[in-house]
């Protein structure tokens, strides 16, 4: 996919939740006590410091928190603190990995599920929510990741260099089952505005 084909909303909801399902679905193979125990994972451009499926759940978890509050705070006119400057930093966004990581290392797996759950139905609402205008018209916001609110969805949530809205099954190494999933639906896409 060309950087600036911005895949519809639909298509963005139904990426992220077949990914999260992924992630769901592989923690279910394993005894709720042993998601804490080491787990070989890839690891993702920046690193993510993800050294069990506890750990990925926390890392998943943290960029869906992020995301969400930069859909709400562009619709809100304002601009999220994950993309100013600073934040664009590589090194900083190690940094971000490993602090979120660290952070839900401290709650237990149950709350951390929990809190996963709560944010990807969150995140799936406030995708579904967007009408094909609104998706795709332009940001009345300066950001030059984006000029409109499918555009800068996108950039939010897209792991960089990879597919759009793939996350989780990049690093469980399950691409592949993304892949056929895009293959079952064909993906409605647009071109970002510049």
């Amino acid at each position: 996919m060309h950087a600036t084909d911005i895949v519809s909303a639909d298509e963005a909801r139904r990426r992220v939740e077949h990914d999260r399902r992924i992630l769901l679905d592989e923690l279910d193979r394993h005894p709720a006590g042993s998601l804490t125990d080491p787990f070989r994972l890839a690891s993702g451009p920046l690193g993510d410091s993800c050294e069990s499926l506890h750990d990925l759940v926390a890392h998943v978890l943290m960029w869906d928190e992020i995301g969400l509050a930069v859909l709400h705070e562009a619709v809100a006119g304002r601009i999220h603190w994950s993309l100013e400057s600073q934040w664009e930093d590589p090194d900083v966004g190690r940094r971000l990995n490993q602090a979120g990581v660290a952070a839900g290392r401290l709650l237990p797996t149950e709350l951390l599920i929990h809190r996963f759950n709560s944010v990807r139905d969150a995140l799936s609402a406030e995708l579904g929510g967007f009408s094909e205008g609104q998706w795709s018209a332009r940001l009345a916001l300066d950001l030059p990741a984006a000029t409109t609110m499918g555009g800068l969805a996108q950039y939010a949530m897209t792991v960089p260099t990879m597919t759009p809205y793939w996350h989780a099954a990049i690093h469980l190494q399950a691409v592949d089952s993304m892949q056929q999933s895009d293959a079952g639906t064909p993906a409605t896409s647009m071109r970002e505005n510049s």
